[in-house]
């Protein structure tokens, strides 16, 4: 799965995850939480299950963004 596809997913991904999480946050934050998230987890999904597609892909985008959004609730949100 090409980085450019990670970015594209992620920015889907980001908006998903936040949505699920019920995080209230500004476009390019979402963006870079998603953007970010889709690429460790995408690139931790590849390494650890060598599945490919577009369902392992956005799943491991999902799960990314969910721990990025969960990290900035915890330690960047409530500064």
């Amino acid at each position: 799965m090409s980085i450019l596809f990670l970015i594209i997913i992620g920015a889907a991904a980001g908006f998903l995850a936040t949505r699920l999480m019920r995080v209230e946050a500004d476009i390019p934050t979402t963006m870079a939480i998603g953007i970010f998230g889709a690429l460790i987890g995408g690139l931790v999904l590849r390494f650890l299950l060598v599945l490919s597609g577009f369902a392992a892909g956005f799943v491991g985008a999902v799960l990314g963004a969910m721990l990025l959004v969960w990290l900035y609730q915890t330690y960047i949100q409530n500064r």
